[in-house]
């Protein structure tokens, strides 16, 4: 009797994860036109986490970086187009980037779906998007995506 072993000796892909990004909205719209992601004002670490195919989302606690009124708003929706990860040359300025393919979304204020997320359940919540890149729930990711009418 002959048996195959070659069927289920390759490693299974990982399910996509999705990742909360935090910057300003202009800072988002940006990268949006230009169809990349950057994380951390253009660290290389938060972007080595992704892999192609998992959900990137910004959330934007103001319009304009280090300026009020706040905003708090998930203000774009993508995919990790590649799993390619390049720095750009803007003189002075050398980011770390990745493509990143965006959806037609609707911004959304936190407020209207806080409720119903896992990432805003603890007290001080807010605490961790300190970090500027939190890997979401699904569950979220899915509540998120929906309240920006996709």
């Amino acid at each position: 009797m002959h048996t195959d072993t070659s069927e289920g000796t390759e490693a299974a892909t990982p399910a996509p994860r999705a990742w909360l990004v935090v910057a300003s909205a202009d800072h988002v719209a940006r990268g949006v036109s230009l169809g990349i992601g950057q994380v951390n004002h253009g660290s290389r670490a938060g972007l080595q986490k992704m892999s192609k195919g998992d959900a990137i989302i910004y959330y934007s606690p103001t319009q304009v970086m280090n300026q009020k009124p706040p905003l708090q708003q998930f203000t774009a929706w993508g995919v990790i187009a590649d799993d390619e990860i390049w720095q750009a040359d803007e003189g002075d300025f050398k980011p770390f980037r990745r493509r990143v393919n965006f959806d037609q979304a609707t911004p959304a204020k936190l407020a209207d779906v806080r409720d119903q997320l896992i990432l805003t359940q603890g007290p001080n919540w807010g605490y961790q998007l300190r970090r500027g890149l939190v890997e979401l729930d699904p569950a979220d990711a899915r509540a998120i995506r929906a309240s920006m009418g996709r």
